[in-house]
């Protein structure tokens, strides 16, 4: 506070700093506040995602054993080496309240390269239940991606807020209010000495009044 100096550009200028800081502090509340709502809600929607996740790998276990069991390892080998790849993969990035959260999406082709005949039901079913499991596992991924980026944020944003409304906004505060008391007390002085001169020449008035009218 010492090394401010006591002018009213520079009072001028805290004051625009200390409103500037107090829309930052608003900003920035109402920016946490929305993160921690869209929080709360990825929060629900992770655990649902990952319940989903549980139940299609369940499945998708059983359903690689019934066709293992029926149609034989080999065959099951022999379709999941021809079967097609995944397809269609994009990434991309969504903004959430300057959060700038990875999306990715994927798809498999719906269509086989060998004959479905040649092929069992069974594994069939298996290829069904394990790309619903892979399109819960990109789900998962996505939300839980969501979160920790949302969570990341919402703890940085909680420090801004922090910082400027315990050092910053009462440090400005502080600056404000012992430039004013300076600038109080220098206009105090300013005064007493003007109304000081003002005796001073009051007087030297009435001495020469006096000495004109003994003349």
């Amino acid at each position: 506070m010492n090394e401010t100096s006591p002018t009213r550009m520079n009072l001028l200028a805290r004051r625009s700093q200390y409103a500037l800081a107090t829309r930052g502090v608003n900003l920035l509340q109402k920016k946490r506040d929305a993160l921690v709502r869209e929080f709360f809600t990825l929060v629900h929607e992770t655990l649902e995602a990952r319940r989903q996740l549980t139940e299609t790998g369940r499945e998708a276990h059983m359903a690689l054993i019934l066709a293992k069991s029926f149609d034989g390892p080999r065959a099951v080998d022999v379709f999941s080496l021809s079967a097609p790849a995944v397809s269609n993969v994009q990434a991309e990035v969504e903004n959430i309240w300057g959060t700038r959260v990875p999306v990715l999406e994927a798809d498999w082709p719906q269509g086989v390269e060998i004959s479905p005949i040649s092929v069992g039901g069974q594994t069939l079913a298996a290829q069904t239940a394990f790309r619903k499991f892979c399109r819960a596992l990109i789900r998962v991924a996505n939300s839980e991606s969501r979160l920790r980026r949302i969570g990341e944020e919402i703890k940085k944003t909680a420090r801004r807020v922090n910082a400027l409304e315990q050092a910053v906004i009462p440090g400005l505060g502080s600056q404000i209010r012992y430039i004013r008391q300076v600038l109080d007390q220098q206009e105090q002085e300013d005064i007493f000495r003007l109304k000081r001169v003002k005796r001073k020449i009051d007087a030297q008035r009435a001495f020469r009044s006096a000495s004109r009218t003994e003349v």
